[in-house]
């Protein structure tokens, strides 16, 4: 993790705390600046880094958290530094304002990429070859992935464990946190609106759920007689909370179900496909290919191999459910 001058204290201690090897993973977790010594931090916090920019040399991941002024001109040889490490195929991860310092290096050119909602329109007017998403959670773009601001940065946390180790591995670092073991990458930030906010809370209420029933019959209609609103209400304000029309976000669900039941249980796939709602081993097939880029089968061969002992942890589609 590369902590730039004025690095936001919590943007810090996010990946600090998914990333830690007590969760049993095998992270190895290195801070390091410009060089080792003090960081000034912001919020009246500083930091005691122990490794150089020489750390970047060898990393597998490399995440940059938000800083102070992320906008004004970063040292070349932080840049150069970053450069190379892409280049010799290095994951690069930002949270927060921590995108521009990747978009300053050229990394977030011709991509899709997304920082605070307050610092969105900023980071496309400074760097236009940047695609920038102001409105959604996190952006995965293979190599690189951003995320939104402070908070946000545990869903991209997670969602790089999820990648690496399966969803399971995720939700338990979730479970350790208290935060929401999932939230959609597609899913919208928190930006001002003039829509009631206890109309958000019938939503989320709705998606609450819509993940209890995932096995059944879902339809626009059906969530939208739960939320107490029309379907055309229910579908505008859906893809405006969750960047994702309400059939696309409960395939996502489903596929997720999938996910943690190929690797916690034994059950065949056209058992699956019907506990989670999609009819058939074929449609799971498809569905899975398409939104993962993995089959079933071969998702099962990587993750599988994790049952848990009986009682040891929620049923499945516990592990699913998020409050937002």
């Amino acid at each position: 993790m590369l902590l730039m001058p004025g690095a936001s204290p919590l943007d810090v201690g996010i990946p600090a705390q998914v990333f830690a090897r007590r969760h049993g993973l095998n992270y190895t977790f290195v801070p390091c600046a410009t060089r080792a010594g003090i960081v000034p931090g912001g919020d009246g916090l500083g930091f005691h880094v122990e490794a150089g920019l020489e750390a970047l040399e060898t990393a597998d991941t490399i995440i940059v958290p938000g800083f102070r002024n992320s906008s004004a001109p970063i040292d070349p040889v932080v840049l150069d530094a970053l450069r190379e490490a892409a280049f010799r195929g290095a994951r690069m991860v930002s949270i927060c304002g921590g995108a521009f310092a990747l978009a300053q290096a050229g990394l977030l050119d011709g991509r899709r990429a997304t920082t605070h909602w307050q610092l969105a329109a900023k980071l496309a007017r400074d760097h236009p070859k940047v695609t920038v998403e102001g409105r959604v959670l996190f952006v995965d773009e293979g190599q690189v992935l951003t995320s939104a601001g402070v908070a946000a940065g545990i869903d991209l946390c997670l969602h790089i464990v999820r990648r690496d180790h399966g969803v399971q591995a995720s939700n338990a670092i979730a479970r350790v946190m208290v935060a929401a073991p999932y939230r959609s990458g597609g899913q919208s930030q928190y930006v001002p609106r003039t829509i009631p906010e206890p109309l958000g809370d019938v939503f989320a209420a709705t998606r609450e759920w819509a993940l209890a029933h995932l096995e059944e019959p879902l339809t626009v209609t059906t969530m939208a007689r739960h939320a107490g609103v029309s379907a055309r209400t229910f579908g505008r304000r859906f893809v405006e909370d969750t960047g994702y029309t309400p059939m696309q976000w409960v395939l996502r669900a489903r596929v997720d179900l999938a996910r943690e039941m190929l690797e916690r249980t034994d059950l065949g796939i056209e058992q699956i496909a019907a506990r989670v709602g999609v009819g058939t081993g074929a449609n799971l097939r498809m569905h899975f290919q398409r939104i993962l880029g993995t089959p079933p089968s071969e998702y099962r061969k990587t993750f599988g191999g994790k049952l848990a002992e009986p009682d040891a942890q929620p049923p499945a589609r516990d592990l699913i459910k998020t409050a937002g």
